[in-house]
Formats: C-alpha cells, sequence, structure tokens
C-alpha cells in the first residue's frame, strides 16, 4: 500500500465547547493550556489543566477514490481515542501511546468525507509525568486495492546470516499469487526474489531467503541501512532494515557476534519547550546530542517509543530498548490505563512488535516498570505470560521488566504501596479541593513515596535497600520468568546475584548517574551485567522537581507547586545543553580520559532544592564575577592516577583517584583561568583543561545551531549573554522579547526547572546566561532578541 501523511486542514476545539482553532498534526493541545493551583493532574504534568479534546477535518475523494481500501494509521493520540469517519463511529483505541490503525472502507463516500477524533484528557491524574494531549504524532493515510494488496504490516524482514549475508522476507497478502522482492541500496538493486503467497492459516503468505551478497552488517559505529521492497499483484509496500544477528546468555548480549555493554539513558517522549508534539527535528536533535555525549542506547520510558524515533535511531545507530507501560492491573493513578490494561494488553504488545520489527536498532522489549505487581503470585504469572506472548510474536529479541528492587520489598510489607483504593481517595480528595477552589495534593505512595525518601535520604538508602535479602526475595521469581533482569537502583545487588544466580543476565534499568564508573568497571568484568540506563539522559517535563538542583533565586519554593515545570534531572538539560554530569559519564564510559572541569555556581546562598537525581549543579564555567572569595566547589573528571588545580597558575593541591573518576576541590573563587593537570602513575602529565572568566563588558547573542534550514524545518536558536568573544556568563541574568520574520517562533524558554512563563510566548528569562528559541524557517528567516543587557539579532537561511 502506498502512503501519505494527513497532517494539515485539522481544526481542535474543547469537547465542551463549539469554535475551533487551526492546527497541524503533530498537536498538543495540553501545552496551550493554562497552569493553576487546581489541576488534578498536580505535578505530575507541570500543573497543566487537563481537557477532552475535538479534532476534525474534511477532505475530498473522487468516485474511483472512494472504492479504493483505505486506512488511517494514528501512531500516537492521548488519550481514549474515538475516530469518527462521517459520523459513525470507525475505532476505540485507549492507550495514549501505541500506534493504530482505522479501517475507512464502510464509512468513506465519493465527495466530502470528515474524520473526527476524540482525545481525552479532563479525567486527571492519568499520568505520572506530562503527557501531553490530543493527536501528537503522525497521522498517515494508507491506500491500496481492496481485494488484492499487500496488508498493514505485512513486510517483514529478518536477518539469516552475516557471512554470506542472507535475510528472509516475509510478506503477507490479502488473496494468494506471486509476490516479488527487491533489496536496494539507495536506488541500486542489490537483489532481488520472488515468492508465492499460500494460504496459511487464514492469510496469505510468501516467505523466501535473499542472499546479499556485499551486503554490510548494521552497527552503532556503522549504521548502514537498506530498503526492502515488496510487489502484489500492483500492490507495493517498502521498509528499511539493517543486518544483524543479536543473541545473549552467558557471554553478555552479543550484536553481530561481539559483546556489546549498554550505555543507556531513559527518556520520556516529550521534546521540552516545544512540548509532547512529535516533531522528527527536535527528536532527532535530542538522540544525536545523547549519542554525542556517549550513550549508545535509549530506553523508552515508560511508553513505547513514536516510530519516527525507530527511524532515526536506525539512521544514527543508537540502540533502543522499547518500554510497553508504567502499570499493569494495580493503578498508579486514579485514571491511568488500568481498566484497560486487561483487555487491550496483547493487542499494544502486538502492535509494538509490528512497529518494532523491522528496525535493527531496537534490541529489548520491556514489559513494564516499576510494577509493584511482580511481588505478586497474580503478577509473576502475568510476567511469564507478557515474556512468553512477546517471544511469540519476535523471538529474535531479549525481553526484560524494569523492577524497583527495593520498591517490590517496600510494597510487600504495606508501605508506601500503589492499590486502587488509595488512587481512588486521591482523585476524590483533590476533586473536593478544586471545587472548594484549593491547591490540589499527590499523596506519598507508589513512586512519589519512594522518590521523596530518596531525596531526603540520598540514594545510598535506596541502593541499600535493594541489597536487603527482602529484596531479594520479593523479585526472584519474577526475574526468572524473564530472558534480562531489569534492576531499577539495585547496583549494590550486582556482584551478590551474579554469584548466586549463574544463569541470569542483568540490566541496570534505570539508575543513578553517579555510579556510571562503577558500573563500567565490573561490566568489564563480568558479562551478564549488559548496560545501565541512567535515570535520566536529558531532563523531561512533568514529574517536577524530582531531580532539581536549584536555589531560590531561581526557585522561589521547594514544594514543588505551581511554576515549577520540568524534572531537572537530565544529564543534558531541557534546552539540550550538556552539564557537569555529561561530562563525567563520558570518562566513566571510557570515552575520554579527560580532564573535564566543572564548577558548581558560587553565586548563590542558602540550601538547594533536595535530589537523589543528580550528582551536582555543576556546569563548564568559571565566569562567576561578583563572587570573589566565596567558596567554590570545582570537580575534575579525569581516568589518571592523580589531578592537580591550579588557579591563576597556583596550585591548590593534588589528589589521587578514590573509587570514582570524580575529583573535587574547594577554591575560594578569584576571576581568571583555573586549570586541572592529570597525571598517570609515574607523575607525567597526560592531560591539561581549563577555563578562563568572561570579560567585564555583557552582551546578548543569538547563535543558531544551524545557519542553514530546509523549508518547514526547525531551527534552534541559542539565545546568551556572553562578554565580548562570546563566553557566556551563568552568574548573569535578563528577560529577554524575541520577534521572528520570514518564520515563525515555535517555543522559547530557558532549561530552568522552575518556570512561571509559557513556552508558546514571545518573552522569557534566562537560566545560567541562557534561553532557547526555536523557529520553523519558512523563508530567509531573521531572529531579533531584545533584552535589558543589549539587543542581538541573526539571519537564518533557507533551503528548499
Amino acid at each position: 500500500m502506498r502512503s501519505q501523511l494527513f497532517h494539515e486542514g485539522w481544526t481542535v476545539r474543547h469537547l465542551e465547547d463549539k469554535s475551533s482553532v487551526p492546527v497541524r498534526i503533530p498537536d498538543d493541545a495540553m501545552l496551550r493550556e493554562k497552569r493553576t493551583e487546581k489541576a488534578l493532574g498536580g505535578l505530575n504534568v507541570s500543573w497543566f489543566e487537563g481537557y477532552d479534546y475535538v479534532y476534525r477535518k474534511t477532505f475530498t475523494l473522487t468516485e474511483k477514490e472512494a472504492q479504493e481500501h483505505r486506512e488511517l494509521e494514528f501512531e500516537g493520540v492521548y488519550r481514549k481515542a474515538e475516530v469518527y469517519l462521517n459520523g459513525k463511529k470507525a475505532a476505540f483505541r485507549p492507550y495514549g501511546y501505541t500506534n493504530f490503525y482505522v479501517d475507512c472502507d464502510n464509512f468513506l463516500t465519493p465527495g466530502e468525507n470528515t474524520v473526527e477524533v476524540i482525545a481525552r484528557n479532563a479525567d486527571q491524574p492519568n499520568s505520572r509525568w506530562y503527557s501531553g494531549a490530543g493527536i501528537y504524532r503522525p497521522v498517515r493515510m494508507w491506500t491500496g486495492d481492496r481485494e488484492k494488496r499487500i496488508v498493514q504490516n505485512g513486510l517483514k524482514v529478518k536477518t539469516l546470516s552475516l557471512s554470506p549475508a542472507s535475510a528472509e522476507v516475509e510478506v503477507r497478502t490479502t488473496k494468494g499469487g506471486t509476490v516479488r522482492v527487491q533489496v536496494l541500496d539507495g536506488d541500486r538493486v542489490i537483489a532481488e526474489g520472488t515468492g508465492h503467497a499460500g494460504e496459511d492459516g487464514g492469510e496469505h503468505r510468501a516467505s523466501m531467503t535473499i542472499n546479499l551478497p556485499g551486503a554490510e552488517s548494521w552497527s552503532p559505529e556503522h549504521p548502514t541501512c537498506y530498503t526492502c521492497r515488496a510487489e502484489f499483484e500492483g500492490d507495493t509496500l517498502a521498509t528499511t532494515f539493517g543486518l544483524r544477528t543479536l543473541s545473549w546468555g552467558k557471554e553478555g548480549l552479543l550484536l553481530n557476534g561481539e559483546r556489546v555493554i549498554l550505555r543507556g539513558a531513559c527518556i520520556h517522549h516529550d521534546n521540552g519547550l516545544l512540548g509532547a508534539a512529535c516533531d522528527p527535528d527536535a527528536l532527532e536533535r535530542r538522540i544525536r546530542i545523547l549519542k554525542d555525549n556517549g550513550y549508545n542506547a535509549l530506553r523508552s520510558a515508560h511508553n513505547p517509543c513514536s516510530k519516527t524515533a525507530l527511524e532515526i535511531c536506525d539512521r544514527l545507530g543508537v540502540l533502543v530498548m522499547d518500554e510497553y507501560i508504567d502499570h499493569w492491573y494495580i493503578h498508579k493513578t486514579m485514571h491511568d490505563y488500568v481498566d484497560y490494561f486487561d483487555e487491550f494488553w496483547r493487542q499494544d504488545l502486538r502492535d509494538m512488535v509490528d512497529k518494532d520489527f523491522n528496525h535493527p536498532c531496537v534490541i529489548l522489549y520491556s514489559t513494564g516498570n516499576e510494577v509493584a505487581e511482580t511481588a505478586q503470585k497474580k503478577g509473576i504469572a502475568l510476567a511469564k505470560e507478557m515474556t512468553e506472548y512477546l517471544h511469540e510474536l519476535d523471538s529474535s529479541r531479549p525481553v526484560t521488566c524494569g523492577i524497583n528492587i527495593f520498591f517490590n520489598f517496600l510494597n510487600a510489607i504495606g508501605f508506601g504501596q500503589y492499590s486502587d483504593e488509595k488512587a481512588k481517595k486521591e482523585a476524590e480528595r483533590n476533586e473536593r479541593a478544586r471545587a472548594e477552589g484549593k491547591k490540589t495534593k499527590e499523596s506519598a505512595t507508589g513512586s512519589k513515596f519512594f522518590n521523596d525518601l530518596a531525596g531526603l535520604m540520598g540514594a545510598g538508602f535506596m541502593k541499600t535497600g535493594a541489597a536487603l535479602h527482602g529484596s531479594d526475595v520479593t523479585t526472584r521469581e519474577a526475574f526468572s520468568n524473564m530472558d534480562i533482569a531489569g534492576y531499577n537502583y539495585g547496583e549494590k545487588r550486582y556482584k551478590k546475584d551474579l554469584r548466586k544466580y549463574p544463569e541470569r543476565l542483568i540490566l541496570g534499568s534505570e539508575t543513578f548517574c553517579f555510579d556510571a564508573y562503577k558500573f563500567w568497571e565490573l561490566a568489564k568484568q563480568e558479562p551478564r551485567l549488559i548496560g545501565d540506563f541512567v535515570w535520566s539522559g536529558i531532563d523531561y517535563l512533568g514529574e517536577v522537581g524530582i531531580g532539581s538542583w536549584e536555589y531560590n533565586d531561581y526557585a522561589p519554593r521547594f514544594d514543588n507547586g505551581l511554576g515549577w515545570i520540568s524534572a531537572g534531572s537530565g544529564r543534558i538539560d531541557l534546552t539540550g545543553k550538556p552539564l557537569g554530569e555529561a561530562l563525567y559519564t563520558r570518562v566513566a564510559f571510557e570515552l575520554e580520559k579527560g580532564p573535564y572541569i566543572a564548577v558548581r555556581p558560587p553565586c548563590h546562598e542558602g540550601k538547594h532544592s533536595p535530589s537523589a537525581w543528580k550528582m551536582t549543579n555543576a556546569m563548564p564555567s568559571w565566569s562567576f564575577r561578583g563572587s570573589e572569595g566565596r567558596d567554590a566547589h570545582v570537580e575534575v573528571y579525569a581516568r589518571a592516577e592523580a589531578v592537580e588545580l591550579l588557579v591563576n597558575g597556583k596550585s591548590c593541591g593534588k589528589k589521587k583517584m578514590g573509587k570514582n573518576c570524580v575529583f573535587t576541590f574547594h577554591v575560594p573563587y578569584e576571576n581568571g583561568t583555573v586549570e586541572a593537570v592529570s597525571y598517570d602513575a609515574a607523575g607525567l602529565v597526560i592531560g591539561r583543561n581549563s577555563l578562563t572568566t568572561a570579560g567585564e563588558a555583557t552582551q546578548v547573542r543569538a547563535v543558531p545551531e544551524e545557519t542553514n534550514v530546509q523549508r518547514g524545518h526547525l531551527a534552534f536558536v541559542r539565545l546568551q549573554l556572553t562578554d565580548e568573544q562570546g563566553e557566556v556568563k551563568p552568574a548573569e541574568r535578563d528577560e529577554l522579547h524575541v520577534s521572528v520574520t520570514g518564520g515563525t517562533l515555535r517555543a522559547l524558554g530557558s532549561a530552568c526547572p522552575y518556570y512561571e512563563r509559557s513556552y508558546l510566548g514571545d518573552t522569557c528569562d534566562t537560566y545560567y546566561g541562557e534561553a532557547m528559541a526555536i523557529v520553523e524557517v519558512q523563508g530567509e528567516t531573521t531572529v531579533h532578541v531584545e533584552g535589558k543587557k543589549g539587543s542581538a539579532e541573526t539571519k537564518i537561511s533557507c533551503r528548499e
């Protein structure tokens, strides 16, 4: 079948309203709503109000077109999607993160047709993080012959061998007949094959082996992709694929026969200032930044990722653990997916596998995140059932589940556990508070209970709790029902469990940043420790404040109330800027020897917000004029026997490496140059790095990441307070107004987790001397920035 994007000509309105506004898909309707203390989703969803929406589009078909087979594909509608064609209900799909198809054949007519989609998000709370709302992922219209065609997702390619290269191609059709297959490298045909689609269990399918002489394998280092195109009775369907093998066992996780250690990052689905709308430019930028900072794998926390993400990861060479869901049959929030889980989980998993099957980047399926059900007999049996079902659908990939080990134990003994009754009481209490005009509040159950304790007591509390015998008892049966045991915050169990369970493969499915070095050193020795996924790779909206390290001058309140918008927990901030923790990670994973320098800004006073999900707020800067004489906490990341720190040429001491690759120094801040020198065991210098204070004058700059952008695509423009040489001055602040000609300002804001403004306005506050403007380029584009400390202008050329 052939397809085309179905993105233009839509309108949207609140369900209870009559007036609508034009929108282009993908669209995050929630980002346009007000943020108030009465928001029933509360801190989970950054205090955005929740509503139900109606999307509507009209389109015209000729007599011939109306006789064709048509399917609408929705890659993601949040949530409880109802699809109406010409006023008749054609589909219902409740999960907000899975792609689904709508058969249009009995609904469309020649002439004008109407499609309406209802997306429900008023029944709050329904998520533990910012979900967005509406038709937030792409929509396509698929067209083919009603009688003779290749069925949807009917083309699958599986690697049989790398040397010599060969693949199995399976094609499913609506009728029997001859199927022809071509494999292309770009536009060049490199292999062909023919098969017959015979009847098989009520379906028709053709299966053939295609030899691919000279074809290259796919890997993160060399992500070579090919196109497989199938033709049946004049109908064609194409897919990209990569040749790669995957196996797992005592030798670890093997990609193309070579061991790979997963250097992973957990990410949510939002695109920061753009909200949940699945923009391919924004998504590719995020993934590229994460790869550039040393991550070779992503975990789609905690829902299936988009097709767009998989296409990008295939092309860039980034491995993916695709995760199904955040709960099973016990509510985490009152209006989450639990009520539909039993009915739909098989269909959801089937759709996830159909989406993932041909993508070489996908190397793991995860059935869930922190599902305390795994401490119960029913949940243990369900873990096995889901694993076996995924094996039926796709035997070529292993299955895991991220289990919070200590959380399972606490849950089993009655502390902070989720329950349907608790979720109901919390929802009822917040409904009463809203009716009375009072602030809503989230109770300390489940993950919030756990997160609050960790914030107060530190990361060590969680890891030590996971090492208790009871934590082993409440997880071992569930772990035996999956291919790879997913440990959330179970680092202190690794060595013990590798000895105790000689058949078990362990994945750090969710970890703290500071443990990257210890993980890497152990993983090099223990192949059954296959990888690590830090929480989180990049900051995200919702679950506000969980990873923040803020002072009162940026965050006037520490209760995570109205004004807080992001978690603050990324190694990369909300605008895509790598922080000190990102530099540490590169050294911990031996991608760099260092030294790198990061400094906790000395320009603050008082206490900061607590968090177990942030090492520190250190950043690679020594530009803090006005802080002379204050204590500067300097962090140096290096793989070296020792590191010496110098300020303006004067030694401030030399320290030997301890149990991590972080060297810390306390020095009085003074303007000038801070330098780190690393030494080997023989005392020889093996590395140097330095930071220099910015000049006294402050100016506003607008710096586009790309100066030539394709029409209709996004330009990301950093707005900075700098000296005359362009050195950013994080101690400076300003309010900036942005105007655009030749394009559209799509989003504007800073990385501050506490941000009272809307990202959809034209004025923003800076955060440590920076902000970000995201502009859609529609022609020769000019971005003008005006602030109290000056103004700036930049031009972006447009290409077709």
